[in-house]
């Protein structure tokens, strides 16, 4: 004979209440965010007066900040180290007058762009810096190894200590 089979399984788990959904943060309520309009009419103002505002300032910074957190430059050691070079970077454009306030309308873009690629170059200095103390260390190292001090001539060598059950 067989069993009828109930609408409500046994094994089953009663439902689990939902969360209620977050509310989204707006990105003008963020410490990082730049209005696109007041960057550009504080461009304009330094561009007349030859003379960065406190908000100018802010917003280099915040652009800089910013980007810092994006996930391509989140774990970097070395993140505030990018952060003054993008910042540096974006004062010289400002000094030199490089933003084309009249035929250009996106200040914010440009500004980022520069940041963008001082975090790439520190990062490249920062892989090649990197790069000659570990040829520096192999170097000293394979002196120490190939050292005549040893008697008879023999040359030693370290195994590799690392567990491979291949």
């Amino acid at each position: 004979m067989m069993k009828k089979k109930s609408n409500t399984p046994s094994s089953a788990s009663p439902k689990k209440p939902k969360k209620p959904k977050q509310k989204r943060t707006s990105r003008k309520t963020t410490n990082t965010y730049v209005n696109q309009a007041d960057f550009m009419r504080e461009l304009k103002e330094y561009y007349s007066s030859d003379v960065i505002s406190n908000d100018l300032a802010t917003y280099i910074k915040k652009i800089s900040q910013g980007l810092s957190f994006a996930p391509n430059f989140i774990n970097y050691t070395y993140k505030d180290e990018m952060v003054g070079d993008a910042i540096l970077k974006m004062m010289q454009a400002l000094e030199y007058k490089k933003f084309d306030i009249v035929n250009r309308d996106n200040p914010f873009g440009y500004f980022t762009t520069i940041a963008f690629h001082a975090f790439i170059n520190r990062i490249k200095k920062e892989k090649r810096q990197r790069q000659a103390i570990n040829d520096y260390q192999e170097q000293v190292y394979q002196e120490l190894m190939n050292d005549g001090s040893n008697e008879s001539g023999v040359t030693i060598y370290i195994a590799d200590n690392t567990d491979d059950d291949s």
